[in-house]
């Protein structure tokens, strides 16, 4: 991809060029995550190589820029699974709920449908509403669950609090937050926690 072409391109049909530039990069990284899933590049002759490409298989994609058309890597031994996916699922289905929540707190659906359309998300209803809450909220389940492997020297710990609708009342609660410092410094979110408060019993 030329970026001088790119450019011009985007002067003259700014969608257009955008989908080109995304469709390239995700190309980009489903090849370079296909070369390290399989150990070695498309032709090299590697020791190391685990699995021999099979060609691509087109996947059509939604974004905010309109429906694009990439070229998933696959293998012959084995199925070739990619984050790219996963990951720009599961932050459409957070922008879903992030918009929707306008929905729930009295904006239109007509309005709430004109803003997703520049999301290239259509069609939004309580029922989708619904269903996107309780895939997100397997995702939560799957981080807080996860197991921790490696000591933290040092863990700190916070709250904030949120507005919370319990019932037919909104209650104030504390989010919970602790966060460790592991050994080479780096900092990790270990858990988070919706209590009545931040009071000792509930750390």
């Amino acid at each position: 991809m030329d970026l001088y072409d790119l450019a011009e391109d985007y002067l003259s049909d700014p969608q257009g060029a955008m989908q080109t530039l995304l469709t390239t990069f995700m190309n980009m990284i489903m090849r370079c995550e296909a070369e390290k899933k399989a150990g070695a590049g498309y032709y090299e002759r590697s020791e190391h190589r685990t699995a021999t490409r099979n060609g691509y298989s087109e996947r059509g994609l939604k974004t905010r820029y309109g429906d694009i058309k990439l070229q998933k890597p696959e293998f012959r031994e084995r199925p070739f699974q990619t984050i790219l996916f996963e990951r720009y699922s599961r932050v459409e289905r957070a922008l879903i709920l992030a918009i929707t929540e306008s929905y729930i707190n009295g904006v239109s659906t007509r309005k709430i449908n004109d803003t997703m359309k520049h999301f290239g998300i259509t069609n939004i209803c309580p029922d989708t509403v619904s269903r996107m809450a309780k895939e997100l909220d397997g995702v939560v389940q799957e981080f807080r669950n996860r197991p921790i492997e490696q000591p933290f020297p040092y863990l700190i710990v916070d709250a904030t609090y949120l507005k919370v609708r319990r019932g037919t009342r909104v209650v104030s609660q504390a989010l919970l937050i602790t966060a460790g410092i592991r050994e080479d410094g780096f900092r990790e979110i270990l858990s988070i926690d919706l209590m009545d408060s931040e009071g000792e019993a509930f750390w």
